[in-house]
């Protein structure tokens, strides 16, 4: 197939393709899947290797969000049943962030729901990040809080964070439809304030909320615009008591097409596999893994993920392998332009090297969610849903909320 060589040749050469060739990999047929996979697969192992990283989320602060995110379970006038909570303390976090490094992640990524943190929020999270950092030799961190204001990110930077997740979510021409209390230029100010203190720049997007083909390639050439160190994927969830509570828009071959679509627009970036890969892809995750190089290990914000030791079993079988604390995750040009701004993640430092990116359910952060994770828009008022798309099969699949009406600590 001339395209998949085509883009191919312009992954190896870190090139990005044309918004038209982005377009024709999302109107591939089934047909050509296996050949699509193996295709960005070449670009995924020519930066990444057969290298898989594992990240694990501490939700810090769980519902009660002002903002109206439509595809969020922790949104304002969100009915979801899920857990609420005020902010844990450094300990608790800290006590939680271990039991994801010994599952073998080697990124840590803590969210708080809310618009964003007030500067005694940033220094409870710095308070918390030191603690990680002290129990947990090598671990990397990443912040998710929401929307920043001046100075924030290098508070956060001085504390020991590598890295801040602020994803863009969709389209800066369908965002109104998915939020009206903040704006998607709020979002992309958060990104750049982040990159401008020397912290790996965390921020991806949600498909499946019935956005067209055009808005999936919009978003990914942004964030490839604005330069993400890591791109995480995040699938909608579409969790009962949200506006998008019957946005069954995905099939896993559609799924498997938008993250060979964003290997090719980001070839040499980390991209992960965000919230609602379990719930999306089932038993086609392995195959993912040939396009993406990173996953969340364990649950999600406000939804259950698959058991830690299916993800290791399943890694394994597929012939990847965990990558390492002491392994650069990101190609050794990125890695060094990460260095050389003043970052802390992406050079095989002491730190563990390797620079990835955070997030939460989907990766999502502050006003955020899980359902579809990461914060931002989803969208009530949506898209022609392409025909590609319209045999989702519902009957497949269920929504788990993670410890409704228990006790239960973020990813016990």
């Amino acid at each position: 197939m001339d395209l998949l060589n085509t883009l191919v040749e312009k992954g190896l050469r870190r090139e990005s393709p044309t918004r038209e060739e982005a377009l024709a990999v999302l109107a591939t047929s089934d047909d050509d899947l296996l050949d699509v996979v193996a295709a960005a697969g070449k670009v995924r192992r020519q930066w990444f290797g057969r290298r898989v990283k594992l990240n694990y989320l501490v939700n810090l602060k769980s519902g009660l969000c002002p903002e109206d995110c439509s595809y969020c379970s922790q949104r304002l006038g969100s009915t979801a049943g899920i857990l609420k909570y005020t902010w844990l303390k450094p300990d608790e976090a800290s006590a939680a962030a271990a039991a994801g490094v010994a599952g073998g992640a080697k990124r840590v990524c803590l969210v708080a729901s809310g618009r964003g943190p007030t500067d005694r929020d940033v220094d409870r999270v710095g308070k918390t990040i030191e603690a990680i950092k002290e129990q947990n030799e090598g671990v990397e961190v990443c912040a998710c809080l929401g929307l920043l204001s001046d100075g924030q990110a290098e508070r956060l930077r001085a504390a020991g964070a590598d890295a801040y997740n602020h994803n863009l979510n969709t389209s800066e021409g369908t965002y109104g439809e998915i939020t009206t209390t903040h704006t998607y230029q709020d979002r992309v100010d958060t990104v750049q304030k982040a990159h401008a203190a020397g912290l790996s720049a965390c921020s991806g997007l949600i498909a499946g909320m019935g956005e067209s083909d055009e808005d999936l390639v919009d978003v990914v050439y942004a964030l490839r615009e604005l330069d993400s160190d890591s791109v995480p994927v995040n699938f909608l969830i579409p969790f009962e008591g949200t506006p998008l509570a019957k946005e069954w828009n995905l099939t896993p071959q559609r799924c498997l097409r938008i993250l060979a679509m964003v290997r090719f627009v980001c070839p040499d970036v980390e991209v992960r596999i965000a919230g609602g890969r379990e719930v999306h892809l089932r038993t086609m995750q392995p195959l993912a893994l040939h396009i993406a190089n990173s996953i969340f290990l364990g649950d999600y914000l406000t939804s259950e993920g698959q058991a830690g030791h299916a993800d290791l079993e399943m890694i394994a079988d597929a012939g990847f392998e965990v990558e390492g604390a002491g392994t650069t995750t990101l190609p050794a040009h990125r890695a060094d332009a990460l260095a050389a701004a003043g970052g802390g993640c992406g050079s095989p430092a002491e730190a563990g090297g390797g620079c990835g990116s955070h997030a939460g359910a989907g990766g999502g952060c502050g006003s955020h969610a899980e359902a579809g994770g990461g914060c931002g828009p989803c969208g009530g008022a949506a898209a022609e849903v392409p025909a590609a798309t319209a045999d989702a099969r519902t009957d497949l699949v269920a929504v788990r909320r993670r410890g409704a009406g228990t006790d239960l600590a973020p990813n016990a």
